[in-house]
Order: structure tokens, then C-alpha cells, then sequence
């Protein structure tokens, strides 16, 4: 897959999920394309039609910021879409992640006592854990690849019973959080795209970072649970994202994590 026309790709894409009648658009005729016509597009964005498939095909990859705001808003684009669009259209990519996890992490990890955390990088790689979210699952070892363990683990599709909502989040999350530029990135994404289900879900071009979310497990050994997911910053090491699960208070899922270990 091509990583260096990254923002034309995603322009491209995004285009191709607008009605004409949502944008308001006359379409008369046969239509070849889905979604909007490049012209209908650049006319919506107050761009010429000669820019914008510069900007698509990669011949221009740095336009201004009120190019960009224009263009987020002519594609119906989000908070997290549009800051996406931002940062393909940056001058360089994001850096690779810094892999090594500070004592004072670790220690925090360690704090959480009967709460599953973890470490990850942007590309989804495990960088440390504690032993309850290691006895939760396997694909929280250190070293793991979420993204590559959730498209093709077999063991990851009898973990999580809502898993369709979960590949559809993983590979929003990728998007927003990773750089297809970056190298790393780029040769993950091509492992997983030999997966059906990853390829259709990474053609969407959805973007949404890890959020504040109920996940259900389906764990082997303790049953069902279903926990809450906050994602933390760590401060001085933004490439790298604090994931932790809790528990109602008094729940049955608060019982099970209580003997995961």
C-alpha cells in the first residue's frame, strides 16, 4: 500500500461517503463515482478543481490552514477527523514512539492494585503491564501489537463478544493515533490489510482515538465482565498512552476481576 500520499487518500476517501443530497448538490444522471465529484467538492470547499487534485494525487501536500478548515468542514469532518486532516497535511511525520517506560510508570502500574493497565505506543505496540491486565489477556503482554492481535489472533475474536464494535474501533484508533508515513506504521498497516475485515474497516478512513468506553470480555477462566476504558497521556512521553479498565464498585465484573489473580 502507498503511505506517501497519505492526505490525498484520505481526502479522496472522505469525499466518497457524501451524498450529493446531503450536501445539497443537484445529481442529475447517471453518477460513475460515489459520493461527491472533485469539482462538487472543490465548489463546496471555495477551492479550484485544478488544486484539489493536486492536493488528491500528492502533488501538494502542505496546504494552509484555511485551505484545510475549509476542506474539514466541506467533508462533514469531526473533531477528531479534522485534527486528523491537520496532521497529514504537517510537514513531517510524527516521530517514532519512545519505547522506554519510566520507573515512576511502572510503579503507578503496580499501584493499581485489581485494575487491569497497561502501556501502549501510537502504533498499538505493549510497552509494560501489570499482572491484571496480563491475566485478563494475553494481548496485554509486553511486546504484543493490539491491533495485529485483535485482526488476527482467533483467540481475540472469543475474547471480546461485541467484537465487530471493538476491529471497528481498533482500526479508527490506528488511524487517528498512528502516521501511515511513519515506516513502523506503514509495514503494519500492510500485514494487516491481508486481513478482509481489517482492509474493508481501514478503507473507511474512520478516525477516533481511544476514548472513555464500556468493554465486554469474555474471559476464559472468570467469565463475563464488562469494564470501563480510560486512555491517559503520559506526561513528558506523549507518544505513549496510559490504558486502564475498572469496574463498577460492587459489580459482578468488579467480583470477577477480584479473582482474576
Amino acid at each position: 500500500m502507498a503511505t506517501d500520499n497519505a492526505l490525498g487518500e484520505f481526502i479522496k476517501a472522505r469525499r466518497g461517503r457524501i451524498p450529493p443530497s446531503r450536501a445539497a448538490l443537484p445529481a442529475p444522471g447517471r453518477r460513475r463515482v460515489a459520493g461527491l465529484r472533485r469539482e462538487e467538492l472543490a465548489r463546496l470547499a471555495g477551492i479550484s478543481e485544478p488544486y484539489l487534485v493536486r492536493l488528491e494525487q500528492g502533488v501538494d501536500r502542505h496546504p494552509s490552514p484555511q485551505v484545510l478548515r475549509a476542506l474539514a468542514q466541506a467533508l462533514e469532518l469531526d473533531a477528531d477527523g479534522a485534527a486528523h486532516l491537520f496532521a497529514l497535511a504537517a510537514p513531517e511525520p510524527v516521530g517514532p514512539s519512545r519505547t522506554e517506560v519510566t520507573a515512576d510508570v511502572h510503579q503507578l502500574l503496580d499501584a493499581w492494585v485489581g485494575t487491569p493497565a497497561y502501556v501502549r505506543d501510537r502504533r498499538f505496540e505493549v510497552l509494560a503491564a501489570n499482572k491484571w491486565a496480563r491475566a485478563l489477556a494475553p494481548m496485554y503482554e509486553l511486546g504484543h501489537n493490539l491491533a495485529r492481535d485483535v485482526f488476527r489472533d482467533p483467540a481475540a475474536r472469543r475474547l471480546f463478544p461485541d467484537w465487530p464494535q471493538i476491529a471497528a474501533q481498533t482500526a479508527a484508533a490506528l488511524r487517528a493515533e498512528a502516521d501511515p508515513r511513519d515506516p513502523g506504521t506503514a509495514h503494519l498497516i500492510e500485514e494487516l490489510r491481508t486481513d478482509d475485515d481489517f482492509r474493508d474497516l481501514w478503507a473507511r478512513h474512520d478516525v477516533r482515538p481511544s476514548r472513555d468506553e464500556l468493554k465486554r470480555f469474555a474471559h476464559p477462566v472468570v467469565g463475563e465482565l464488562a469494564l470501563r476504558r480510560q486512555a491517559l497521556t503520559v506526561g513528558g512521553a506523549e507518544q505513549q498512552v496510559i490504558i486502564v479498565y475498572q469496574a463498577a464498585p460492587g459489580s459482578a465484573s468488579a467480583a470477577a476481576l477480584a479473582r482474576l489473580i
